[in-house]
């Protein structure tokens, strides 16, 4: 019996080899080439970062430690907030820079995963954060209306990724508007229990069916510009300046009227499409 060595280039071809090597070269790119909207995705994900270490290390950890310096705490949960409106400013121009020119393949996993870490676990920590240095909140109580929080974007992000809804609408609170919502609800600094229920509410709304228009044209414009105004009076509270406080609190309050108000006239466009389209029905039928 006589055994052969088995030759390991044997099949092997250099045209062959060449074309694995170039169809490699043409399908990796694709899938890893980064558009511009992606880049601002990327930034999305940065702020919810940089809000949840400055929630940490200027918040908890002096708390924690014992350090009784409320201006640095003021400083970082404004920081903190201000960072999440800065991602809500990315979330709002990613969409439009890839209508207006390209998306990569990975476009929307990217802009799922870095709103789920700005608009989900970031307003969540927020949460957590404030049942631990609050002094009448509960803890444990705070840490599950956090978990309740970051599991009602969780859902709404997911049930985005799959549910058609009526063009220019979205079904339940955007998740970012939710975010600025749930820590609005903390900077008020209201008694523990009406927190909690604000809070709870604004997660329940996030996965609702209660429509909320698209950001689109003026509205983007006005959204823009309420985001701005609101890092504007972030900064006068965090510098102490004579009116921040009061800022802040009218900030915050019109957040909440506008997370109630805003949905009555994706409901009020509804009926009135409704009631149009039945006329339109009855003319159809006189005729």
């Amino acid at each position: 019996m006589t055994v052969t060595d088995q030759d390991p280039n044997a099949g092997w071809s250099p045209s062959a080899d060449g074309r694995a090597e170039e169809c490699d070269e043409e399908e990796m790119p694709l899938s890893l080439r980064l558009s511009i909207a992606d880049t601002l995705t990327l930034g999305n994900a940065t702020c919810g970062f940089m809000a949840v270490y400055f929630t940490t290390t200027g918040i908890l950890i002096p708390h924690l430690t014992g350090s009784q310096e409320t201006g640095m705490a003021r400083h970082s949960a404004a920081t903190a907030v201000i960072l999440m409106l800065a991602a809500a400013i990315f979330d709002l121009f990613d969409g439009q820079v890839a209508r207006k020119l390209r998306s990569s393949p990975m476009g929307a996993e990217l802009d799922n995963l870095s709103d789920l870490i700005s608009f989900g676990l970031a307003p969540a920590y927020f949460v957590l954060v404030y049942g631990m240095v609050a002094d009448d909140a509960h803890q444990r109580v705070a840490a599950l209306a956090a978990i309740v929080v970051l599991l009602a974007v969780v859902l709404r992000l997911a049930r985005f990724s799959i549910v058609t809804v009526p063009n220019g609408t979205f079904q339940g609170m955007p998740s970012p508007f939710g975010a600025l919502t749930v820590v609005s609800i903390v900077l008020l600094e209201l008694p523990f229990v009406a927190t909690l229920l604000a809070v709870l509410g604004t997660a329940w709304l996030m996965v609702s069916r209660v429509e909320y228009p698209k950001p689109r044209g003026k509205s983007a414009v006005a959204m823009l510009i309420w985001i701005v105004a609101s890092m504007g009076m972030l900064v006068a509270w965090a510098v102490g300046a004579p009116a921040g406080e009061l800022l802040l609190q009218a900030g915050c309050a019109l957040q909440l009227v506008l997370g109630a108000v805003i949905p009555l006239f994706a409901t009020a466009r509804r009926v009135n499409n409704f009631r149009d389209n039945r006329r339109e029905a009855r003319a159809a039928q006189l005729q």
